[in-house]
């Protein structure tokens, strides 16, 4: 990479802490190399408190943006000068764009979910619903959805602080996107989701459940809510076919993993930075293979 920096060479990076293990930094830089974009992309760790700091430094060094983790999400979402639609919906921003020191700060997460869903033959427009969790990525993947099209949103979640978060999104929803009907139910209410998954066209996991180690982790305890024209889609990544995705593909339901989500919302992001593609279907296979992402 070296042999291509230069005194035009444009900065980007990632903020965040711990950053060490990150994909981010070789994904990016070789789909800059492969683009022929002159930038360079380096791991910061970052924690809450110097987001202020980082994104001065932003500004003062003409940084073309940078992608945002925990625990500096919601930080970030206060202090840029701009907000996208979804990023102001969720309340937390995963990317920044420099556009000549004004700092615009994005949500690709639910951008990620919805290309993963595009890229599989589903098209979230006048869709129905339902999401277990109630997270940062359950949020963003509401709100997309929400902007995408989709008519009937089911939220499941335990009663515990992450609820009160899932009501409070459900109504910022439905008055940003009055054409969306948001509910929330208690994720251990099993007769009542069962009945939402029924009325679903997608059931989504975005809870930690089935993550390794806990590979046998499931929320879903019901075979029956499984059938042949529901799609089944998993945040998770590790394992690629979690014990939720492998029994709805045993009772015929279209299953997707959660690795196309991480490496679509990059895609979002590098667009963001860049206006050009990543090459999507290289960078998968280099660095998707077994794990990834920010």
């Amino acid at each position: 990479m070296e042999a291509r920096i230069d005194g035009h060479t444009t900065m980007l990076g990632l903020f965040g802490s711990p950053v060490g293990h990150s994909g981010s930094p070789a994904m990016y830089n070789y789909s800059f190399e492969k683009k022929g974009i002159n930038a360079a992309y380096l791991a910061f760790d970052v924690q809450a408190d110097d987001m202020a700091s980082a994104l001065t430094k932003m500004r003062v060094l003409n940084m073309r943006g940078a992608n945002v983790t925990m625990p500096c999400k919601k930080i970030a979402a206060k202090l840029v000068d701009e907000l996208s639609p979804a990023a102001e919906l969720i309340g937390a921003v995963n990317t920044i764009v420099n556009n000549d020191g004004v700092l615009v700060g994005h949500n690709t997460d639910g951008v990620g979910f919805v290309e993963n869903l595009r890229h599989h033959g589903v098209e979230p427009q006048g869709k129905k619903v339902t999401i277990l969790g109630a997270g940062g990525a359950a949020t963003a993947i509401a709100v997309q959805l929400a902007l995408d099209g989709a008519t009937t949103i089911h939220i499941f979640n335990p009663r515990d602080d992450f609820y009160k978060n899932a009501e409070l999104t459900a109504q910022k929803i439905m008055q940003k996107v009055p054409t969306c009907q948001v509910t929330v139910g208690d994720i251990n209410d099993q007769s009542a989701l069962a009945q939402a998954i029924a009325q679903s066209d997608i059931l989504s996991n975005a809870t930690k459940a089935g993550m390794a180690p806990n590979i046998e982790q499931t929320n879903i305890k019901d075979m029956n809510v499984f059938r042949d024209d529901l799609v089944v889609t998993d945040t998770v990544y590790n394992p690629a076919v979690t014990k939720m995705l492998a029994d709805a593909a045993e009772h015929g339901s279209q299953t997707i993993g959660g690795k196309g989500m991480l490496v679509w919302q990059g895609a979002a992001a590098f667009k963001l930075y860049s206006g050009q593609d990543m090459p999507v279907a290289e960078v998968t296979q280099l660095f998707f293979s077994a794990s990834g992402g920010h």
